[in-house]
């Protein structure tokens, strides 16, 4: 077989999973077992595969170094080396054009037959030897032509999923998420498949079925490409997408560009112990449940209770004579609902959105590429932070137009640029960042630096910010 390279799709912020799900913090970054993220278990999952050299990654530039991390320490637990690449996307623009830039970057860089394997970063798949024997199967049918789909074998009339109705490994049609009756039905007819919405085909297939089907696609995201910021380093290439060439790029997902027109579609059924984890009552029943059927997870006490899921990121939880609950506490936001009314969780992600609230972008310690920030202290005029830089790492240089800084070390070693001074301070010294000076520190220690900042002024928002350098290549306002 030629060479099969897995393409994981890491987008969408997974808004019925709020408050552990944020848009700087989305789906494929929670740990459904406390120790590995799905994006990680997605990761290792393909690398498990055989022959598996290169593994490209399509997603937006703000998470970028976070998955970089988290690569970085899934890979090292297991002792692989692989080619990793990147496209980097502004925003959002669903599932077609970022399968379309896969592959047209695997025929420019690659190999034209090269086969794509296209998985998501946010799905569980219980069970490698299935997945294997299932992409096995599919790159046969790839490599002579077909572009293949992976149906899931349903085991419930579930009617949040789209479905395949299929004879062998014949697409008959696709079918759009239904309703219980109709579910029910396709479910005890056998002929149908859930859409697990991975896929697998030859780059030049690809490309030229797309070409024919949903030619505007091809001909924008050939634009994208052609005016993109490429880097190269050892083992790791990214491709950053220019905002201008991806608005005008067509909003569509994989299915409706091609998969509902093309007839040379094929489908592999599979149990391979696969879910989305659409919402919180999918994620708690990955946890193991006690005697009464609750759920838990964290510092949580339940007395005269039953069939609830219990989260504590920290805080203790008490729980007496409730039931059928699903609680979720974060260090900045509760979520407590009917483990019934689950999939409204969106609704209330929705409704801080619109207020543009900072509940629906970062949890309380906000993760950059250098590091991490929490607020401790907040009211008219001043702001303060407990900020944690990394070994090594270093924040851009740049100036506030509107606030004042004070910083002291409480732990590890900085060096710090200030205006036009170069200082390096240890625990218990401080500098004060005048507005409107340039300014940058540094961790020069081996252990992390952690720094408390008092911000006062005018406006304290996040984007008084203008930067002149920055290491992690982010966007001078």
């Amino acid at each position: 077989m030629v060479a099969i390279v897995p393409v994981i799709l890491c987008g969408g912020v997974g808004s019925r999973l709020w408050p552990a799900s944020r848009d700087t913090h989305p789906k494929p970054f929670i740990k459904p077992d406390n120790k590995h993220s799905l994006l990680q278990l997605s990761l290792l999952r393909a690398a498990a595969l055989p022959d598996i050299t290169r593994i490209m990654t399509v997603t937006n530039r703000e998470l970028f170094h976070k998955i970089q991390n988290e690569y970085k320490e899934a890979l090292e637990e297991q002792n692989k080396n692989l080619e990793l690449s990147f496209i980097l996307e502004p925003f959002g623009r669903n599932t077609a054009p970022a399968i379309a830039m896969a592959a047209l970057d695997i025929i420019d860089n690659y190999d034209e037959t090269a086969i794509l394997l296209v998985l998501t970063a946010d799905h569980l798949i219980k069970d490698q030897q299935a997945f294997a024997k299932a992409v096995d199967d599919a790159g046969k049918l790839a490599e002579s032509g077909k572009i293949v789909t992976f149906g899931i074998k349903p085991t419930s009339p579930a009617t949040g999923y789209g479905y395949i109705k299929h004879q062998g490994n014949s697409v008959l049609r696709f079918a759009e998420k239904p309703d219980l009756k109709t579910a029910k039905e396709f479910l005890a007819s056998g002929d149908y498949l859930w859409n697990s919405g991975m896929f697998c085909a030859r780059a030049d297939v690809l490309i030229s079925e797309m070409a024919e089907h949903c030619p505007n696609v091809i001909e924008k995201t050939k634009n994208c490409l052609a005016s993109a910021n490429k880097k190269n380093s050892q083992h790791i290439s990214s491709t950053t997408i220019d905002s201008k060439t991806f608005e005008l790029v067509p909003k569509i997902s994989f299915d409706y560009a091609l998969m509902e027109k093309t007839t040379n579609a094929a489908v592999v059924p599979c149990s391979i112990g696969w879910s989305d984890i659409g919402c919180w009552r999918a994620l708690g029943d990955l946890i193991p449940g006690d005697q009464n059927n609750n759920r838990i997870q964290g510092n949580v006490l339940v007395k005269n209770s039953k069939n609830c899921t219990i989260k504590s990121e920290d805080r203790f939880i008490g729980a007496v004579g409730v039931e059928n609950l699903v609680v979720v506490d974060s260090e900045n936001a509760l979520l407590i609902a009917n483990k019934n009314n689950t999939q409204e969780v969106k609704e209330i992600y929705e409704h801080l959105k619109e207020q543009d609230s900072e509940l629906h972008k970062h949890h309380a310690t906000v993760i950059r590429p250098w590091g991490n920030y929490k607020t401790l202290a907040k009211g008219q005029g001043y702001l303060v932070k407990q900020i944690v830089v990394n070994p090594g790492a270093q924040l851009s240089l740049q100036l506030h137009n509107h606030r004042n800084e004070h910083w002291v070390v409480v732990s590890g070693k900085a060096k710090v640029i200030n205006h036009d001074k170069e200082l390096i301070l240890e625990v218990d010294q401080s500098a004060y960042i005048k507005v409107k000076h340039k300014h940058r520190v540094e961790n020069i220690g081996t252990e992390p630096l952690i720094i408390i900042e008092t911000q006062t002024g005018s406006y304290l928002g996040e984007d008084d910010i203008v930067r002149f350098e920055d290491k992690y290549g982010r966007t001078t306002n």
